[in-house]
This record gives structure tokens, sequence and C-alpha cells, in this order.
């Protein structure tokens, strides 16, 4: 019998191959990381330029990025100029000749804006205002052409200038690039070779874990165990990457390494408590207008006074309720609740008889007579107990009397007939339905203002909340 019971999955596959469970968890939490990574690379690029380069060189190639041939030939051509100058010095030939190079690439830089490719003009406008204030000229153009030089440099010298074009200008520029673009239009991006082993581990997970589900559980396919684990779609998907996220945190809560318990507390209960007291208010709100309506329409009347003989009443046992539970009450009111206070009745009827005897001036008189005093209390004590017990026993009598139930009930069917007549008078009606319209729509409005006023379903989710603790206590 115990083969045949429906184990859950986390028992079966949590507890027994935990350390499995957390294997796959962290190696999807790795991966999640690498597509966070991935998805960041292009927009963090500069930071990681300037703070890891190392990286920039080994995750360049996988983006299809490679230096902007134009930036990096003028930074080729200042390396050649600082190797001439090392070599023979500013003043020679060779050197001018690199200074007239730099001068013109600066012009095409400006003109020709390389850094438009690579979503980073603003990067050249920050050059030329780095350059420009460096210089003091209002030209970015005369500002390079002045910058490269022989006159500056002798003027302000090679070495602080120098300093200041690799730690200022430099950097800006090496943050420029050039993408490649595949056949099909798009830039190349070879993240998938690198995430497509992480999507074969979770494929074969995923496959596995479907069939021990459907074995393990009796009457489950393979193919409703592949909806029942849907989440874990999104790690073999080769797009939208970013919803890995979901599958990633279920897996960690199921692995134990992370815990969601008072995440999925807190979100049901903020959903509950929006979804309740809205749902209450609109169940509350469309209850009573489709009673006004019904109210306005006359339906209320029929279905009271005339229920069978209304065409769109659905009667389900033939019975008229309304006298049914006449009845009902009548008899449990005679045989079960009068026995029960018949003490407090006659204490009651014996109160008011002596209130009444009291007043009289006749009883008073007689009173003064000697012996009538406690020949008053006992007759007053017998006339309570006969008039309790005639009454009651009347009573019964009358009920149990079938001549007595045919006579009651011609007089509710006589009485609900003539009601129903003086309820067709226009005038009465029409006072009758303004005032239970405007009672309703009285009670819709202060209804809703109540749930409002006292903190909504948020004070009963509250007050749930502080039963079950006190439950689990105990």
């Amino acid at each position: 019998m115990q083969s045949l019971e429906k184990r859950p999955l986390k028992q079966t596959l949590t507890h027994r191959y935990r350390w499995f469970n957390r294997l796959i968890a962290v190696i999807a939490l790795v991966n999640l990381f690498l597509v966070v990574f991935d998805l960041t690379y292009v927009s963090c690029r500069n930071v990681y330029l300037l703070k890891i380069p190392s990286l920039t060189r080994l995750y360049d190639p996988i983006k299809g990025i490679e230096p902007h041939r134009e930036t990096q030939s003028y930074l080729d051509t200042v390396s050649q100029l600082e190797a001439q100058v090392l070599h023979t010095g500013l003043q020679s030939s060779e050197a001018e000749n690199l200074l007239v190079q730099l001068q013109t690439k600066s012009d095409e830089m400006i003109k020709d804006n390389p850094f438009a490719g690579a979503n980073k003009s603003g990067t050249l406008e920050k050059i030329k205002n780095v350059i420009r204030d460096h210089m003091g000229i209002e030209s970015a153009h005369q500002a390079f052409r002045e910058f490269w030089s022989e006159s500056h440099f002798n003027r302000a010298g090679w070495q602080p200038e120098m300093t200041f074009f690799h730690t200022q200008i430099a950097p800006l520029m090496r943050t420029n690039y050039y993408r490649r673009i595949g056949i099909d239009g798009k830039f190349v991006d070879h993240f998938w070779q690198i995430d497509l082993v992480f999507v074969i581990i979770f494929g074969i997970d995923f496959l596995c874990r479907t069939f021990l589900l459907s074995r393990q559980q009796i009457g489950l396919t393979w193919r409703q165990a592949l909806v029942r684990r849907w989440y874990d779609l999104f790690l073999l998907l080769p797009f939208w990457r970013w919803l890995r996220t979901i599958p990633v945190i279920i897996r960690l809560n199921q692995a134990d390494l992370l815990n969601l318990e008072l995440a999925r507390k807190q979100i049901n209960h903020d959903f509950v408590a929006n979804f309740a007291e809205e749902m209450t208010e609109i169940v509350a709100i469309r209850l009573i207008t489709q009673t006004q309506k019904s109210i306005k329409q006359g339906k209320i009347v029929d279905w009271l006074l005339q229920p069978h003989i209304s065409q769109k009443y659905v009667d389900i046992n033939n019975t008229n309720e309304i006298k049914a539970i006449a009845r009902r009450i009548l008899h449990l009111t005679v045989y079960q609740v009068i026995p029960k206070i018949q003490p407090d009745l006659e204490e009651l009827l014996h109160h008011s008889i002596y209130a009444i005897l009291n007043q009289s001036p006749t009883y008073q008189q007689l009173l003064k007579m000697p012996g009538v005093n406690q020949l008053s209390t006992q007759i007053t004590e017998r006339l309570v107990t006969d008039i309790s017990q005639t009454t009651y026993t009347t009573m019964t009598t009358l009920l149990e009397d079938p001549e007595m139930g045919e006579i009651s009930n011609r007089l509710i069917e006589n009485f609900r007939s003539a009601l129903a007549v003086e309820l067709q008078n226009e005038q009465s009606m029409h006072e009758i339905r303004s005032l239970l319209i405007d009672l309703l729509e009285e009670i819709k409005i202060n209804y809703i203002k109540g749930i409002e006023e006292e903190g909504g379903v948020e004070k009963s989710l509250q007050e749930a909340t502080q039963i079950r603790q006190i439950i689990q206590q105990k």
C-alpha cells in the first residue's frame, strides 16, 4: 500500500538527493550571474576597462568587440611620437612629422566622430571639453593643433603634457570600440557558446526530474510532469535569459539555500489584503445594487408574497419556505423555549398582577381586613399559576389540533393576500420602494466608509494572524 501512495517531490528529491539539488542550484546561480554580467557588460565596459582591463581583453572577443581603428591608430601614433622623442628628441624631423599627423588625426576625429558607432558621442564631447579647458581655446580643432605643436611642448614641458594626455584623454579614447555585425544583421555575440554548457546540464536535469516525478506519482503522465515543472523551462531558453531569475530563486529555496518563507507570507498577506478588500466591497455593492434593482422592478414583493406565481422563480422542493419557517419557529417556541422560561414568565406575571392590584383602592381596603392579606397572596399565586399553565396548555392544544392548523394556514394565506392587495396601491408601493432604496444606498455608503475607517481587511488579517498564533501556542 505504501508503494501506491503519492509521495511529494520535495520528499523524494530534496531529502534523498539533497546534495544534488544544492549542486544544481549553485550551478543555476552561477549561470544567472554570468547572464547578468553578459547583459550588462557593454554598458559597464568603461568601468571594467578602467578597473579590470584584463577582464575586457578576455571578454571583448566574446561580444565581438575590438578597438576602433581610428582611435587606436591615434593612440598608436602617440606611442610612436613618445618613442621618437625618446630616441631623437622633439626637434627632429621625424617627431615633427608625427606631430603633424596627430594634428590631422585630431581634426578627422572631431569631424568624423568615430565614437558614434559605439553610441559614445558624449565621450567625444567630453574629450573636446577637456582639451579646450586645458588649452584655454574655444575651438577644439585649434586646441588640438596647438597641443600637438613643438612650441607648446617647449613652453609647457614634454613630460607634464604627456602625463595630462595619458591621464585625461587617452582613457576616454580607449573606451571607444568597434563591434562586429554578423550575417544576420545583429551584433556578434558568442555568449551562447558559454551558455550552451549550462543549458545542456539544465536540460538533462529537467528531463530526469520530470521522468522521476511521473514515475513516483500515480496517474501523473510525463507531459503533466513537464507542465508541473514549468519554471525550469526558463533555464533552457536562449533568449529572455533574465527570466532565469524565477527558477533560480525557486531552486535555491527548494535546496534550503535560501529561505523565502517570510517573503512568501508577506506577498500572500499583501495580495490577500488588497484582493479581499476590493472583492468584499465589490460583492457588497453588487449585492445591494441588485437588491435595489429588484425592489424597483417589484420582484421582491412577488418573491415574498407570491413566489410560485413568478415565472422566473425557481422552486427546488415544492415547499413554501416562509410558511415552513414560521411554523417551525412557532413549534420551537411552544415546545422548547417556553418550558425553559416559564418560571421567569410566572415571576413577571406575578409582579404585574401585584402592581395592578396595588394601584386599586378597593384592594388596599381589603388588605386592612384581618386574614385577607394572606388569602390575597394565595389567590394571586394561584391565579398566576393557572394563567400560565392554561395559556401553555391552550397553545399546545391548538398546535396539535388539525382544525387549528387549517385555521392558522387560512389566516396566514388571508394575511398574505390582504397584504399583497394593499401593496398594489401605487402610492404605498412607491413610498416603500423609495424608502428601501434609500436605506440600501445608505448601507452601501456607510459599509464602504466603515471598511476604510476601521483599517479595511488589514485589521481582519491581523486578527486572523493573532488567532493562528494562539492556536499554535496551545
